[in-house]
């Protein structure tokens, strides 16, 4: 995956962007959620809240850390409503934030879980064009596969606007993959339909429409998104789509399990404070 563009905007406040991305970094650090970043910047800039962002993805590669794709975030109206903001962002992922079909998250690695079920894509294809459509997107996408996003926020209480979210790597947190790759062929993204249970009870429901009309558009709009800023998606990135559904918080002890039509089931279980794994 190339590098992640996100450069502070010419009329940004480096000292700003600089003290958001130390306090995000430092509740990772002592497991410890901050207050909102978002009193640092104007209200809506987005530009030094990806800025915010980039910092963090770049330490995060210094260390060593390998970036395998990015997620969407925010695609679904019912999230759009829990965190009260209204359009898409985005995140990038890494290979160490994935979590085995079936396999548990350790107690304490994350601060305030939330889990929701989403498609994922993964590309054969390059997709450069800022003008990105959906047919680019059908021929570039090489299968798809049924997931649990584990979402997690850096902001105490998530208590978020769209500055923090998109400043917090996008409140991404861990992935789950399904195992059975599926070619977009043999399945309609857009009215496939989603159970998510939690310990057998379900907590979640949605269909692909539900996903910005179709997973198929979000990744349209993270194509065009990630092409302007000059840092394409690739071919054999993977790309969370976004949530189908509402997300659901998540303790230790839980077993979270959705089922997507056409694409099957994925499953992750959330480890017992004092468990060793």
């Amino acid at each position: 995956m190339p590098t992640i563009s996100g450069s502070i905007p010419p009329d940004g406040d480096p000292l700003a962007v600089s003290k958001a991305a130390d306090a995000l970094a430092e509740a990772v650090r002592v497991g410890v959620a901050c207050p909102p970043v978002r009193t640092l910047f104007a209200e809506g800039d987005l530009e030094s809240a990806y800025a915010v962002q980039q910092v963090n993805v770049r330490r995060g590669l210094d260390a060593g850390r390998r970036t395998v794709g990015r997620k969407i975030g925010l695609t679904s109206v019912a999230v759009q409503r829990q965190l009260r903001v209204s359009q898409p962002d985005f995140g990038a992922l890494f290979a160490d934030m994935a979590v085995p079909d079936g396999g548990e998250v350790p107690a304490g690695r994350l601060l305030q879980p939330k889990v929701e079920a989403e498609v994922a894509l993964v590309l054969g294809r390059d997709l450069p064009d800022r003008e990105c459509t959906v047919v680019d997107v059908l021929r570039a996408v090489d299968f798809a596969l049924p997931a649990l996003e584990i979402v997690d926020s850096r902001i105490a209480g998530w208590d978020i606007s769209l500055v923090d979210t998109v400043a917090d790597n996008a409140s991404c947190g861990l992935y789950v993959l399904g195992a059975t790759p599926v070619p977009l062929t043999a399945v309609d993204l857009r009215t496939v339909t989603m159970t998510m249970t939690r310990d057998g009870e379900t907590v979640s429901e949605g269909t692909g429409a539900d996903c910005l009309g179709s997973p198929l558009n979000a990744a349209v709009w993270l194509a065009a998104a990630l092409a302007d800023r000059g840092d394409p998606l690739r071919a054999g990135d993977l790309v969370l789509t976004g949530a189908l559904g509402p997300m659901a918080p998540a303790v230790s002890g839980d077993m979270f399990e959705a089922r997507i039509a056409g694409l099957g089931s994925v499953r992750v279980g959330f480890a017992k404070e004092g468990s060793e794994l």
